[in-house]
């Protein structure tokens, strides 16, 4: 059996948010309940938190350590290269790409697009954001086909920092497969990123009005929330999302 490893890509240092994956919701970091919401995927045969060799993660390493999770510290802004020396050292076959951005993200969605990556034999599978809220994806490719990326673009700043970029950029050589939405999931107008104060409160208000009743709640659960309680689409509406171009 392949092995498929889930690499959440985690750092302290934030130019909008310093410190955003470690604040507390529900009383627990951030991270933890990212990894809570993982755990739930059951394809994943490993969580492996990519973070740095930065003295300012140390609580990173920390704390994914002593919740029984895999660490790897690396670059900082070769995230490319953090995140292969992560499957590498983990043995993973296959990737699951995710940042600690997206402490949202849906367990049963993701098991769907991993299964479908696998069913229809592809070489790059997402939930992507313009289907979905962003904040919610995934991505999964082979370890494979990121090693390739790693040799071909060596120095090419936007490669190294968005790792998968060069993949999906070319589906001309790489087989894409792009997960659709339903219709009542398909809120491409809403944002669960965790990059700004505004997009932290929204998600700690989510996590209070649901976590403490329902732990594993999903996306539908979130989207009925906000259609009781509209005032809380407001919090982040203005927060533009950054792109990323190869």
């Amino acid at each position: 059996m392949s092995r498929v490893v889930a690499i959440i890509e985690a750092r302290m240092t934030s130019s909008r948010l310093p410190g955003k994956v470690l604040l507390p919701v529900c009383n627990k970091p951030l991270l933890e309940l990212l990894i809570e919401r993982v755990c739930r995927i059951p394809r994943i045969d490993e969580i492996v938190v990519a973070t740095t060799w930065n003295d300012s993660d140390d609580p990173v390493h920390a704390l994914a350590t002593g919740i029984s999770a895999g660490c790897y510290r690396g670059s900082e802004h070769d995230v490319l290269g953090r995140v292969l020396g992560a499957a590498k050292t983990f043995s993973a076959d296959y990737i699951v790409e995710i940042t600690a951005d997206c402490p949202l993200l849906d367990p049963g969605l993701s098991k769907q697009c991993i299964d479908n990556f696998f069913r229809l034999k592809m070489d790059y599978g997402s939930i992507p954001a313009d289907n979905f809220p962003s904040g919610t994806a995934i991505q999964i490719f082979p370890t494979s086909i990121l090693s390739e990326v790693d040799r071909e673009f060596p120095d090419n700043p936007a490669a190294r920092e968005h790792v998968s970029l060069p993949i999906y950029s070319h589906p001309e050589r790489y087989r894409l497969y792009r997960m659709e939405a339903t219709v009542e999931l398909n809120r491409p107008d809403l944002r669960f990123d965790l990059d700004t104060t505004e997009d932290f409160d929204l998600i700690k208000a989510i996590y209070e009005a649901l976590y403490p009743t329902n732990p594993d709640f999903r996306l539908q659960d979130i989207l009925s929330l906000l259609e009781a309680r509209p005032e809380l689409v407001g919090i982040n509406a203005d927060v533009q999302q950054k792109k990323a171009e190869l």
